[in-house]
C-alpha cells in the first residue's frame, strides 16, 4: 500500500499540472511494480501548497507497509526513481520522503 502525496508549490503548480497528471499513472505503476502490490492499495494526492522560497518546489511523502524485501538500500533507489520521475514532470527541485507504518497501529476504511 503506498500512500502518495505530492506537494507542489502553489507557485509552480499551475505550470506542472497537466504533466504530472500524465505522469501519475506510470509513477503508480512502477510502485506497484518496485513495492509487489495492485493497484487497488495504491491512494495518491496532488497538493498544491504553500511553501517556502528556499525550499524545494515539490515534496513527495509516501507511507507505506513495512516487508521484508524493502530494505533501506532498495528504498532509497525507490526514492530516486520517484525523484526523477516527479522532477521531469514538475521540472522542479524535488524531496522525497519515505516512510513505513506500524501496521499494529494502522487502520485504513475504503
Amino acid at each position: 500500500m503506498p500512500n502518495l502525496k505530492i506537494f507542489v508549490d502553489e507557485t509552480i503548480f499551475p505550470d506542472c499540472r497537466t504533466a504530472l497528471a500524465r505522469e501519475l499513472e506510470s509513477i503508480r505503476s512502477m510502485l506497484c511494480r518496485e513495492l509487489g502490490v495492485e493497484v487497488a492499495a495504491c491512494q495518491f494526492a496532488v497538493l498544491p501548497v504553500m511553501a517556502l522560497p528556499d525550499q524545494p518546489g515539490v515534496n513527495v511523502e509516501m507511507q507505506i507497509m513495512p516487508k521484508p524485501d524493502r530494505t533501506r538500500e532498495r528504498l532509497v533507489g525507490l526514492a530516486e526513481t520517484l525523484r526523477d520521475a516527479v522532477g521531469y514532470a514538475t521540472h522542479a527541485p524535488v524531496a522525497v520522503r519515505i516512510s513505513t507504518l506500524d501496521p499494529s497501529g494502522y487502520v485504513a476504511l475504503k
